[in-house]
């Protein structure tokens, strides 16, 4: 089940933070749980997913763009990402994670996500996410403008531009 009270907690947790700009980084800190853990008792590759939306959403929150969403009646997927995984995370780990977006193109933002225990990173995610509306992906800069910022479009980092060409390369429908 989708762990709905942590994500209301991390949402109680940070409410009082400052106000991030678009590229900042959130940090937030949380625990892995028994329920967490796969057979190999470790924290559960999907629940990873799942605890990285515990510092993704906050994050929106406090750049405002969940406010804009709610006014504008528009949503936020997730249209790609791409997972390593280096460190094991075990029971009662206590997880300190860092969110931030990285740049983005004429159609989707790209963030990026880490878990580190005791200091050292265990996981890193890249994602690609829309804004979506009736009318299907809203332009990231139209997203800027909804938030009252005016910014130039960030270099997308020469190890994004790779997994941007390597996604276009990856035959869809699959097999």
């Amino acid at each position: 089940m989708y762990p709905f009270l942590r994500l209301i907690f991390q949402f109680f947790r940070h409410r009082n933070d400052p106000a991030l700009g678009p590229l900042d980084t959130h940090v937030s800190y949380h625990i892995c749980w028994p329920w967490d853990l796969d057979v190999w008792r470790e924290l559960n590759n999907g629940r990873t997913l799942s605890i990285y939306d515990m510092g993704r959403l906050p994050l929106a929150m406090r750049v405002g763009l969940i406010k804009v969403l709610k006014d504008r009646r528009w949503g936020l997927t997730m249209a790609g990402a791409s997972v390593r995984y280096r460190k094991r995370v075990r029971m009662f780990d206590r997880i300190e994670m860092r969110s931030r977006a990285v740049c983005w193109d004429d159609k989707f933002l790209y963030l990026e996500q880490s878990m580190r225990v005791r200091g050292e990173a265990t996981s890193h995610i890249l994602y690609r996410s829309a804004v979506t509306g009736e009318s299907g992906i809203i332009p990231p800069q139209d997203v800027m403008s909804a938030l009252n910022l005016q910014l130039d479009t960030p270099e997308i980092p020469q190890w994004i531009k790779a997994w941007i060409d390597a996604e276009q390369q990856r035959p869809w429908p699959p097999f």
